[in-house]
């Protein structure tokens, strides 16, 4: 398995990166654009769920990894509930909502997966470059 030296090479980044976009393209139309707090709101979560494989990827050891994983995970679950909310108020369809949240489900899924794999790895921090 080839080493990935780049938070942008992970897979879980890549789909929360997808999530993020989605969730944006959602939010700018009809109803959804003009619910200011709940579009702000599941923008940020859906942003944070990327944001945390980034922020724990750059720092140097699993245990903060593992940390910023687990939030990232919490804002991708934020980001279901928030999903539900969007689908009370009329913003989204039945089937949006349950192709997104499928969607989110997997993410979180493969976050977890990825988290256990890191927990259980023998290998406790990354290696510093040279300057």
């Amino acid at each position: 398995m080839a080493t990935i030296t780049k938070f942008e090479d992970l897979e879980i980044w890549k789909l929360a990166r997808e999530q993020a976009k989605e969730i944006y393209k959602l939010t700018k139309e009809g109803s959804f654009a003009k619910d200011f707090d709940l579009k702000n709101q599941i923008n940020a979560a859906a942003g944070s769920a990327m944001d945390n494989i980034a922020e724990g990827f750059e720092r140097f050891s699993n245990k903060e990894f593992s940390q910023f994983l687990i939030i990232s995970k919490g804002s991708n679950g934020e980001v279901r509930s928030q999903l539900y909310r969007a689908f009370d108020r009329g913003h989204i369809t039945e089937e949006v909502l349950k192709m997104r949240l499928d969607f989110s489900v997997m993410l979180g899924n493969k976050v977890k997966s990825f988290l256990d794999y890191l927990q259980s790895s023998k290998y406790k921090s990354k290696p510093r470059k040279k300057d």
